[in-house]
């Protein structure tokens, strides 16, 4: 894939150069192969494609015949989701969020069980023959199932809270469950696009493809919509059973406050490249992330679920997130995901709210601070213990500001979303008389600093996806002590730079190789300035794709060591030599070898628009969400205080 931020004419130079040193065209030609590298085989498209016109198709028929009344399997359902986890909450809220609470963790073993597997062993033989596909299929079409589930319970007639959606004369939706269908399908939306972008521009074993955002962030963000239909269902069903008592307040709090933990863990699926230890992007993106999960999940946990709520926030986060790493690697048999703790943000959000609680910008803003600083003083430490390329003091500077930026734009998000949900405005207590020019003040605020918090956020990450490769520089590869053949070929390697001094306190010299059936990452040990070598041997043999990886600062660069023959693509082995002196180039194509380069620069911007477009929307819906939420359903006015008597 282009790199977005460079120059099309340098960029098309250095593609023409990194092809000629990896050893195949520029625009590769795609054979036919085990493991193609542009779309999926034709007849694998057309059973995926039946597969889910069939799905759609059984969907489409329970919803029909539960609004007809002829059927009275969803009736049934949710009335035992009413009774069950579900208590407190009307069927219509209670019954979708317990089918989409299941389908996000299926959804989410299935991600990290896929991540581990291309990481390991490379592309796919096809999309229905990787495993892990099926659990991201089945939770993602369950999360549109569940909002479909949301939009077709409420009987016809029946208005399922004020703030519901008109679809038809005699049908009303609650505005959570449409939303939450939208994020579904959003997210499924993505796997024929990803087909449709790897067709033009080849695989792009990356996290952060374009289109894998849109599998991730439709689940990730449909905890929000899972938040606002939790809201239209109490406020309903407190409306419709007046006299009813309430359920015990530790149900509300334990609900609520799994939701929130739940919009930890799909905010930081977004980190899982830097998680597995194959970071394409420069370091100081993963504390950026960290924060800016940090500081919107755990801001609105402590606003929403309230006191304690970040900490039991991120107790679940971690009973998920870790739970998910045992079971790819330790059941499943593949690779290690490390997990960042956020225990100290989550200290910060709490101990910030014990005096800013009843202020909730200030306190987003506070705890943005304190995530920025403190938290990513902790997560420092406990990157050194727990992940292959813990963070350095070649980032301490610009990470902490991006971990500050960071923080501060998703504290803020977070405290509007728990006041949107609370039917609060920002920085206005409710009060009976308010008159419309306060209401619309708040809203165009809450606007306002909604969609700065975004572009910030936004800007941060072009930062941190700007990078430079040296010019001039080479690297002398010599491997000693060689051993075995094929997959099992390792040897040591030392690397000499020129010039040699180059480095000064880069943020990792490594070698990397993947794909091979495993992962292997070794720092580099350095004998001088400019010479490094391994601590083990490296593998150099079979279908490992093995470079020596160099970060410092801006510089993001590598030199092949191995790469193996790939007829997919037109790329010939390049062999593990015993002494050969290679230029040291951009790495991303030599980590992604299957992108065709030379293609126009408007092609990539025109199918990233499309993207962008999709996930606009989605943003901006869900902002619709929480701010007629916030409009519809305001905090009921509390009631002034009773005159004290005078004494006699």
């Amino acid at each position: 894939m282009p790199h977005p931020l460079t120059d099309s004419a340098a960029h098309a130079a250095a593609a023409r150069a990194a092809a000629r040193v990896l050893g195949h065209p520029a625009v590769p030609h795609l054979a036919q192969q085990d493991r193609p590298a542009g779309g999926a085989a034709a007849g694998q498209v057309v059973i995926a494609s039946g597969a889910g016109v069939v799905l759609a198709a059984v969907l489409l028929l329970l919803g029909w015949g539960h609004r007809s009344g002829r059927l009275t399997w969803l009736a049934r359902a949710a009335a035992l989701a009413e009774r069950g986890p579900g208590r407190g909450l009307p069927g219509w809220a209670a019954l979708p969020s317990s089918v989409a609470l299941v389908s996000l963790l299926t959804a989410l073993l299935g991600m990290y069980w896929d991540i581990s597997l291309h990481i390991s062993h490379g592309r796919d033989v096809g999309p229905l023959a990787n495993i892990a596909h099926y659990p991201i299929l089945f939770g993602l079409f369950g999360i549109f199932t569940a909002g479909v589930i949301a939009v077709v319970l409420p009987p016809p007639g029946e208005r399922p809270g004020a703030a519901a959606v008109r679809i038809t004369r005699t049908w009303h939706a609650p505005t959570g469950g449409v939303l939450l269908a939208g994020a579904g399908f959003y997210a499924l939306l993505g796997f024929p696009l990803d087909d449709v972008w790897h067709r033009i521009f080849g695989q792009d074993v990356t996290l952060w493809g374009p289109t894998h955002l849109m599998l991730i962030g439709g689940a990730g963000l449909s905890l929000v919509a899972m938040m606002i239909l939790e809201r239209e269902g109490r406020r309903a069903r407190a409306a419709a059973h007046p006299h009813e008592p309430d359920p015990p307040a530790w149900s509300q709090w334990i609900r609520r406050g799994m939701t929130s933990g739940g919009l930890l863990v799909g905010l930081s699926v977004f980190q899982a490249e830097y998680d597995f230890g194959v970071p394409q992007f420069r370091l100081v993106h993963q504390p950026l992330l960290i924060a800016v999960a940090a500081g919107c999940a755990l801001v609105s946990a402590r606003l929403w679920v309230g006191r304690g709520g970040a900490l039991f926030a991120v107790a679940f986060y971690m009973l998920v997130r870790g739970g998910v790493s045992v079971a790819v690697a330790g059941i499943i048999g593949e690779l290690w995901a490390a997990v960042p703790l956020y225990a100290a943000e989550a200290l910060c959000v709490e101990l910030a709210a014990l005096v800013l609680a009843r202020r909730p910008l200030a306190l987003g803003v506070v705890s943005g601070l304190l995530i920025g600083t403190a938290g990513f003083a902790a997560e420092f430490a406990w990157t050194r213990v727990a992940f292959r390329l813990p963070w350095t003091g070649d980032i301490a500077v610009e990470g902490t500001l991006m971990a500050i930026v960071g923080g501060v734009a998703g504290g803020v998000c977070g405290a509007l979303l728990a006041e949107g949900l609370e039917g609060r405005l920002p920085g206005r207590r409710p009060h009976p008389e308010r008159d419309a020019s306060s209401i619309r003040g708040g809203r165009n605020a809450a606007r306002a600093l909604f969609a700065s918090s975004l572009a910030v956020f936004a800007a941060a990450v072009v930062n941190c996806q700007i990078h430079t490769v040296p010019r001039g520089q080479t690297a002398t590869l010599t491997l000693t002590g060689v051993h075995g053949a094929g997959m099992d070929r390792t040897a040591d390697v030392r690397v000499e730079l020129t010039p040699r001094d180059g480095l000064g306190h880069p943020s990792w010299v490594d070698i990397t190789a993947w794909q091979g059936k495993g992962l292997h990452v070794d720092r580099l040990v350095r004998e001088a300035p400019g010479v490094y070598r391994t601590s083990v041997p490296a593998p150099i043999g079979g279908q490992w794709k093995t470079l020596v990886r160099i970060h410092q600062g801006r510089e993001l660069a590598g030199v092949p060591v191995y790469l193996p023959h790939d007829k997919a693509i037109n790329a010939p082995e390049l062999p593990a030599e015993p002494h050969v002196t290679r230029p040291v180039t951009g790495e991303r194509h030599i980590l992604q070898r299957e992108l065709k380069t030379g293609l126009p620069a408007w092609l990539w911007a025109a199918c990233s628009a499309v993207v962008l477009a999709c996930t606009l929307t989605l943003l901006i819906a869900l902002g619709w969400g929480v701010a007629r939420i916030a409009r519809v359903l305001p905090e009921p006015a509390r009631p002034a205080p009773a005159p004290v008597k005078a004494s006699t």
